[in-house]
C-alpha cells in the first residue's frame, strides 16, 4: 500500500529547518498532512523508517510499507486531542497512519469505540473505513524511531508540526488526552506558547491526572488528562487495562462537550 508523493524539492525537506518553515505556513489541517509526510529533516530518523520498510518483518512481506512520517488523524474540528509519543515500526509505519497496524493501535481504537469516539474498534490499514468522532490523534514525532526513543533534538525539530496543529485546532479544542510522559513533557511548553497557562510547579504526569488550562488569549480553557501509554509493555502487564482507558477517554470526552456511550460495545 503506497501513498501520495511529495512534492517538495529534497534539498528543502531534508533541511533542518523545514519544518519551522513549512509547518506555519499551512492553512489546513489537510495541507499541514500533506507537508508532514514529505519531512526528511531528521537523518537519524529517516535512515531508520526507511531501513524498516525496506526489510520489513516476515509477517507483513507483502505490504508496501509506508516509510515515512505519520500524520495526524481525525477531523479539523476537533474538540479533544490524543497525543501519543511516535509512529510504530510495522505499524504506523508501515499503514501510514498513526496507532494503524500494532497492538497500541489495537487497543486504542477498541476502547475509544466502546466509548464513542470511533465508528469502528479496529484498525488495519489505511482505507478499512475508520472514522473518528470529535477527537483528533496525534503524536510529538512524526517518524518511528529505532528502539521507540527519539532524541530531545528529534523531537524539538518535530515540534513545529504540533505547533501548528495545536494552532489549527485552537478555535474548536476543548480536552487533551496525553498517553505516556513522553508526550506529557513534549506537549505542555507547545500549550503555554499558544496562550494556555501552565500552572507552577508544573503538573506532574499520571495516570488519570487532570488539570485545567486557562486561556490568556481569546479562547476557551482546556482539560488536560494524563493516561498510560497505550504500548504493550503496560497493556501486557496490566499497568493499563481497557477499564482503566476507557474510563480515562470517557473523562475527556465529557470535558470536551463529547458525547459518552453510557456503556461499552
Amino acid at each position: 500500500m503506497s501513498g501520495p508523493g511529495g512534492g517538495t524539492a529534497p534539498s528543502e525537506v531534508s533541511a533542518p529547518d523545514w519544518p519551522r518553515r513549512a509547518a506555519p505556513a499551512a492553512p489546513t489541517s489537510a495541507e499541514l498532512d500533506a507537508r508532514v509526510t514529505e519531512c526528511r529533516a531528521c537523518p537519524r530518523l529517516v535512515e531508520w523508517r526507511e531501513k524498516v520498510a525496506r526489510e520489513k518483518r516476515a509477517a507483513f512481506r507483502d505490504w508496501e510499507y509506508w516509510g515515512r512520517p505519520v500524520p495526524g488523524l481525525g477531523p479539523p474540528d476537533a474538540r479533544l486531542l490524543v497525543v501519543g509519543l511516535a509512529p510504530a515500526a510495522h505499524g504506523g509505519n508501515r499503514t501510514g497512519r498513526i496507532f494503524t497496524g500494532d497492538r497500541s493501535g489495537d487497543v486504542l481504537f477498541a476502547a475509544m469505540h466502546a466509548v464513542g469516539l470511533a465508528n469502528q474498534p479496529i484498525a488495519v490499514h489505511r482505507d478499512d473505513g475508520l472514522r473518528l468522532i470529535g477527537t483528533r490523534i496525534t503524536a510529538p514525532v512524526k517518524c518511528a524511531p529505532p528502539e521507540n526513543k527519539p532524541t530531545p533534538a528529534e523531537r524539538d525539530t518535530c515540534r513545529p508540526w504540533l505547533d501548528a496543529e495545536i494552532e489549527l485546532l485552537r478555535p474548536t479544542l476543548r480536552a487533551v488526552l496525553v498517553l505516556g510522559g513522553f508526550g506529557w513533557q513534549a506537549l505542555l511548553p507547545v500549550l503555554a506558547d499558544h496562550g494556555w497557562t501552565i500552572p507552577r510547579p508544573r503538573p506532574r504526569f499520571g495516570h488519570g491526572a487532570h488539570v485545567e488550562l486557562a486561556s490568556v488569549r481569546p479562547a476557551s480553557t482546556v482539560h488536560l488528562f494524563g493516561s498510560y501509554h497505550v504500548s504493550q509493555q503496560n497493556t501486557f502487564t496490566g499497568r493499563l487495562t481497557p477499564a482503566m482507558l476507557e474510563e480515562v477517554l470517557a473523562a475527556a470526552a465529557r470535558a470536551a462537550g463529547l458525547s459518552v456511550n453510557s456503556h461499552p460495545v
